[in-house]
This record gives structure tokens, sequence and C-alpha cells, in this order.
């Protein structure tokens, strides 16, 4: 296969590697921080109590649903602008590129509003308590608001990605996650004169971490790149530039909403089996969540990396740094495993106050979870990673159906199966993840390896011969 390929500028795999971790690692700490600010609000929730805490986790799962169903657009604009930033005229095209970014990104958040801050009725219909439906409608009441700023924040942080400003977004992040502790030690516990507001302080913090991360992002492109003058009569339509990342980022918006869908639905279900069981699956999710981070910053720069030899019209790069980006993310989930099997207690301990009298069962089944969550480290890395070379070469719409009948098809049905027809709870909501994550992995790497590198390489050939 690689006799197709047309000859670059080719690195070796440890180049590969080298340029693969310096843009990573910052997206990988901007990851883990923005992680920390869901993993503060669980933990916290947690000491504060066990129906907080329920309620949080549901909240949050719908919240990160449509969230992350937004962001398609934002990362349909890293691959976009970082091919653009390799061609001629790029500053306007990067220009137009991410202004209609934030266009799709803000009517999505109109549009989702109302399910977001009217939401006690669809939890309940969705078989949730009372109790615990009642809570997580009022986390969301007040965080729902964030959801135009947040996606505001994923747009701007997929353009400076895409300019390999991957620092200024792992600090701003940081800084976010710092005020979100702080915001929630004030409002969840009531502290320094302030009204003990339970899982509707998490909210208020929530709300305040997304607008001041978006004030900061918009500061710092304007100032650093004023050659691209992004936030000048924004309302000016560009309707050309909208149907392009409309193309690329409808079908990521829906191969997102069938992840997070997956997983959004796996608290569902576990919901129906009670306030403990969820609270066991929130603080188990938490920890994987925190690995994914990881493939995901690995995943975006690969994105990056592969846009940037895509706009190049360079085979022999895209494959090769292809392949050193899934090895890394492969050594990263055997280490991962490891410390999933060996310290899960200890992990777990931590989102839990010492004096909770729910304490010991919480920590029995949430050890149980984290086995699963081994099981499905190396797939689900595999299958987010293979996700950002796709949206390199931006392939989006074939790997958006794998992904949806894995996810959807495979995954959610074999959960119902193994929680609830099996009768194996909360363990068999999770054994069926694993399988859907693993369907996705193998029908995702077939599609890259064997369909879209293959026709990328014979398209830059075809380009590059005589007429």
């Amino acid at each position: 296969m690689s006799g197709i390929f047309i000859s670059g500028p080719s690195r070796s795999s440890l180049g590969h590697a080298r340029a693969l971790l310096v843009l990573g690692l910052p997206l990988i700490g901007g990851h883990l921080a923005q992680f920390l600010i869901g993993a503060t609000d669980t933990m916290m929730l947690g000491w504060y109590g066990v129906e907080d805490l329920a309620a949080g986790v549901l909240g949050a799962s719908v919240f990160a649903t449509l969230w992350i169903t937004g962001a398609g657009f934002a990362f349909a604009v890293m691959p976009m602008v970082a091919a653009a930033s390799e061609g001629p005229d790029a500053a306007r095209q990067v220009r137009r590129i991410t202004r209609m970014g934030l266009w799709l990104s803000g009517a999505f958040a109109v549009l989702v509003m109302p399910f977001l801050v009217d939401a006690e009725g669809i939890l309940l219909a969705l078989g949730q308590g009372a109790d615990t439906a009642a809570l997580a409608a009022d986390y969301l009441a007040i965080a729902g608001w964030g959801l135009i700023p947040a996606l505001g924040v994923m747009v701007l942080k997929g353009y400076l990605a895409a300019l390999e400003r991957t620092q200024v977004v792992l600090w701003v992040t940081l800084a976010a996650a710092a005020v979100n502790a702080f915001v929630n030690w004030l409002l969840i516990f009531g502290r320094w004169g302030l009204p003990e507001m339970g899982v509707e302080g998490a909210a208020w913090a929530s709300l305040a971490v997304h607008l001041v991360s978006l004030a900061a992002l918009v500061m710092y492109a304007r100032a650093q790149f004023p050659e691209h003058a992004l936030f000048q009569r924004m309302w000016r339509p560009d309707w050309g530039a909208l149907r392009d990342v409309a193309r690329v980022g409808l079908p990521i918006s829906a191969t997102n909403l069938a992840e997070v869908g997956l997983f959004a639905s796996s608290a569902i279900l576990v919901g129906w089996l009670g306030a403990l069981p969820l609270a066991a699956h929130g603080i188990a999710l938490q920890i994987a969540t925190a690995t994914f981070m990881v493939h995901l910053g690995l995943s975006n720069a690969a994105t990056v990396r592969a846009g940037k030899a895509f706009g190049r019209r360079d085979a022999v790069d895209l494959a090769q740094g292809g392949r050193v980006a899934i090895a890394l993310s492969l050594a990263f989930s055997v280490v991962t495993i490891a410390v999933f099997l060996t310290i899960p207690e200890t992990l777990l301990g931590l989102f839990l106050s010492p004096d909770e009298p729910e304490r010991a069962a919480i920590l029995a089944l949430g050890s149980v979870l984290l086995i699963f969550a081994a099981a499905f480290q190396a797939m689900d890395g595999a299958q987010v990673l293979v996700l950002g070379l796709l949206r390199g070469v931006q392939d989006t719409r074939v790997p958006m159906v794998y992904a949806a009948v894995s996810y959807w098809a495979v995954g959610l049905p074999a959960s119902y199966l193994g929680g609830f027809v099996f009768g194996w709870g909360a363990a068999g909501v999770w054994a069926g993840l694993v399988v859907g994550l693993a369907c996705a992995a193998l029908t995702l790497m077939l599609r890259f390896w064997g369909r879209s590198l293959p026709a990328a390489a014979a398209r830059f050939s075809a380009q590059a011969a005589p007429a």
C-alpha cells in the first residue's frame, strides 16, 4: 500500500513522536484540567451527600451530552484551520472558518437551551427517581446557561490548537479549574457567610468558569492574532464557509452524540438501579475519564498534525504520524490498566467522605466497575485516536455511521442485556460499554487504514502528476 504514497519531507518515528508530544502534552494537560473541573464537582458533592452526588452526576451527564454534541463544530474548526494555515490566503481562510464555527456553535446552544433549563419532566420520563430528577433539574436550570460560552470556548480552543498555541489552552483551563474549585467550596458548603447550596452551588461554579474562560480566550486571540480580526463584523454571514464547517462538523457532532450519548444512557440505566449504584458509576466514570483525557489530547494533536499533512498533500507524513500516534496511545493504555487493577479503592476513596455511611458499598461496586474500565482502556483510546486522524483528513460522514452503529446498535443493547436481562446490574451495563467501544475501534481503524489513507494518497498523486 505504501507504494502509492507520494514522497515528502518525511520524519523518523522518533521525530513524529517528539512533534506529537510537543503539540499534544499541553492539550493533554488542558483536557486533564477540564476533567478536573468535573472531578471537583463530583468529589465535593460526594463529600456533601450521596443524593446530591447522584443528582450532580445525572445533571452533568445531560449537560455533557449536549455540550460534546455541539462541540462537533469546534472539532471541525481544528483540522480545517490547520489545513488552511498551510495554504494560500491563510489569514482570511482561518478567519472565515473560525467565525462560522462560532456561529454554528451558538445556534446549536440556543436550539437546545429549552431542554436544559426545564429538564425535570424529561428526567422523570427517563425513569429517574423523583428526588434525584428534581435536584438534577435544579442543577441544569443554572448550569445550562453556560452552554453558550462553553461551546465558544471549545471553538477558540480548536482554533488556537490548530495554530499550535496549545500552551494558552492549558493555562486558561488550569485557571478555570482553580476558579471552579474555589467557587464550589464557597457555594456547595456555604463558606464565608454564603448560603449552603449543595448541587446548585456546583451549577453556579460551572457557569462562572465558562464565562471566565471565554473572556480570557477572546482577549488572547484578539491580542495575538490581530491579522485574523475574528470578532470584527461577527454579524456578517459567510455562507460558503458556513456550509464547509457544517459539512465537516455535523457528522462529528453526530459521532460525538453517539459516543457521549452511550455514556449518558449508561448513567440513566444505572440510575434505574438506585442512587447508590449511580454514585458508584459516577465516581468510576470520573476516574476512567481522567485517563481518557490523555487519549483525547493525543487525538487532538493527531488531528492537527494530520490536517497539516493533508494541507501539504504529504501522504508519507500522514501515514507515519498515524502509526506513531496510535502506538503512544496503546502504551499509555498499558499503564492505566495496571493502575486500575492494582489500586481501585485508593482511587475511588478520593471521592468519598470517610464518614459516608454508604462508603464501603460504593467502594465495593466501584472496584468492580474499574475492572471493566481497565478492559475498555485500549479500545476507548484507539477509537478516539483514529477518529482524530479521520477528522484530520476531513473524513467524517462514514465514521459517523460506524460510530452510531457501534455505540447504539451494539453497545447500548449490550449494556441493557448485561445490566437487566442477565441481571448483572451496573457491572453488566459497563460490560456493554466494552463491547460497543471495541466495535468502534475495529471499524474505524479499518476505515482509516483501508480506505481514507489510500484514497488521500491517490488523490495527492493525481494532483501532483503532470498534465
